[in-house]
């Protein structure tokens, strides 16, 4: 029998919460039970294991980072869309860590097909669609943008760049204007 007041969609929510605070990879039903002062078969009334939880997180993850990513965008095109669009992925980086590590947790491919992911993908299209780059440029720009925001994301989460001057901040800004000068430079000549 359930526990009262416990709910799959409370459980993936703290478990969101306990990613963010210890990390995503700490994330266990076990430590969730703990959190809960409940024995961990109480919790499998509601999650499978693990992993049932930690695809929750990831799905959670994805659908926050896209709604606040579609909120950015609202309005924007060109530069103004890219610098909106990486900086909601950074921003979310930074203020939910845990959930960001879980937006990269595999997901089967009909779990995937159903996320939020696809939405991340429409909106970095849609935004090159502004820089009328054709095929497969926009496939590779998709992949470039995707891998520039992660990495510089983790590794100015990890410290990478707490070293040396000039500080993450104004090398974010940098990337995001020759990004933008790069994107430019792929559209094809004009008739």
């Amino acid at each position: 029998m359930a526990r009262a007041g416990l709910s799959t969609q409370r459980l993936i929510r703290a478990g969101a919460e306990l990613a963010d605070e210890v990390g995503f990879d700490q994330v266990t039903v076990s430590e969730l039970a703990r959190r809960f002062d409940v024995k961990v078969a109480s919790l499998y009334s509601h999650l499978k294991n693990s992993h049932d939880l930690k695809t929750g997180i990831a799905l959670l993850a994805l659908e926050e980072l896209a709604e606040r990513a579609a909120d950015a965008l609202a309005g924007r095109a060109g530069k103004d869309a890219l610098a909106a669009f990486a900086n909601a992925y950074r921003d979310y980086a930074r203020a939910h860590p845990g959930r960001y590590a879980a937006t990269r947790f595999p997901l089967d491919s009909r779990t995937a097909a159903a996320s939020a992911g696809g939405r991340h993908a429409q909106m970095t299209r849609a935004i090159l669609r502004g820089y009328d780059l054709p095929e497969p440029d926009q496939t590779h720009a998709v992949r470039l943008l995707g891998s520039v925001f992660h990495g510089f994301v983790s590794l100015e989460a990890s410290g990478g760049f707490s070293h040396s001057a000039p500080g993450s901040p104004e090398t974010w800004t940098w990337v995001v204007d020759h990004l933008d000068a790069l994107l430019r430079s792929l559209r094809p000549p004009g008739p």
